[in-house]
């Protein structure tokens, strides 16, 4: 798949997911498999630039070429200033957010809230297109709700904008994670624009991506929260694809050491108070579905140090391995 001048080594990408696609998320997720990995959405208001979580969602350093920076705001001129001030900090594609559906970003008139203003779309992808050399993408829903589903003429007003590549979430902004994706509304797109279009909306397993691949017509998927836990997904998808077999679930030996590395990246990117507190999420999204998962959880949730965090994953793996049960 080609966005601008990058032709990225599959057609997997990880979906930006605020407080999920950190940098070292990011490049976990690189190094299982995912062709791109879009970060976290940076708000295009200049004021919040020097604010802590925004400095760490702007490290960039040593990710993998070609590094994707989504911005997310509703004016077009403070929309272009945020792709000038990122692309200068080394985003080589700036993707843009019209898909979160939180109520925090849409209250503000930006993520999906935009779909509701044809004008409005067309106004910030010019602005923001005319404002750097380097490619621009979309992350979108297929509209505002079932009734109104505009996403055909929304990724019309970005061909037409200049916009080089379009992700495609199979749901409306009323329809949030509720409910089955759909991907008519995808494949419709697909069939209206010349532009690459990734789909994106409950992709889950190898099988479910080869479907939507031929449902849809998409040039590429677009994987969320079913790497949560699983960064591997994207070898897994990647092998089904291409020799239509399924691999061999990872054995929990190695499941431990990706986990370990995992959380280890994450006390170096945030130090380690707020490392053990941010692993502590990751650490239960590798143990879902999991016996005792719940179990080791309430242990993860009380541990204070990094010492500590790192042996409770050793012993519950080893419980696992020995199927022993974890002691509550």
């Amino acid at each position: 798949m080609q966005i601008g001048p990058y032709k990225l080594e599959n057609n997997l990408l990880l979906a930006p997911m605020a407080g999920v696609t950190d940098r070292p998320f990011r490049q976990l997720c690189r190094e299982m498999g995912a062709g791109l990995a879009v970060s976290e959405m940076v708000s295009s208001d200049a004021s919040l630039r020097g604010t802590r979580k925004t400095v760490r969602r702007l490290d960039l350093e040593g990710e993998t070429s070609p590094v994707s920076v989504q911005i997310v705001g509703s004016d077009p001129h403070q929309m272009a200033e945020a792709a000038r001030a990122n692309t200068a900090n080394g985003a080589q594609i700036i993707d843009i957010n019209m898909g979160c559906p939180a109520k925090k970003v849409c209250k503000r008139t930006a993520g999906s809230a935009l779909l509701e203003d044809e004008y409005l779309v067309g106004k910030i992808l010019e602005a923001v297109v005319s404002a750097v050399e380097v490619p621009v993408t979309l992350k979108i829903r297929t509209g505002t709700d079932p009734e109104n589903r505009n996403g055909v003429r929304i990724a019309n007003i970005a061909e037409a904008a200049g916009i080089r590549a379009l992700a495609i979430h199979g749901r409306t902004r009323a329809c949030r994670f509720s409910g089955d994706a759909e991907y008519e509304t995808i494949r419709d797109i697909k069939q209206s624009v010349n532009i690459p279009v990734i789909a994106n909306g409950d992709i889950d397993s190898p099988q479910k991506a080869s479907f939507v691949l031929k449902r849809t017509g998409a040039d590429a998927l677009m994987i969320g929260r079913a790497a949560q836990g699983r960064p591997w997904i994207f070898d897994e998808i990647n092998h089904y694809l291409h020799t239509g077999s399924v691999m061999p679930e990872p054995d929990l030996e190695w499941v431990a050491g990706i986990l370990i590395g995992h959380v280890r990246q994450l006390y170096n990117f945030y130090g380690e108070y707020l490392g053990i507190r941010i692993a502590r999420k990751h650490i239960a999204w590798y143990s879902r579905g999991r016996p005792d998962g719940a179990v080791f959880r309430n242990k993860i949730n009380y541990t204070e140090s990094a010492e500590q965090q790192l042996q409770a994953i050793r012993n519950y793996f080893d419980c696992l391995q020995n199927n022993g049960e974890l002691a509550a």
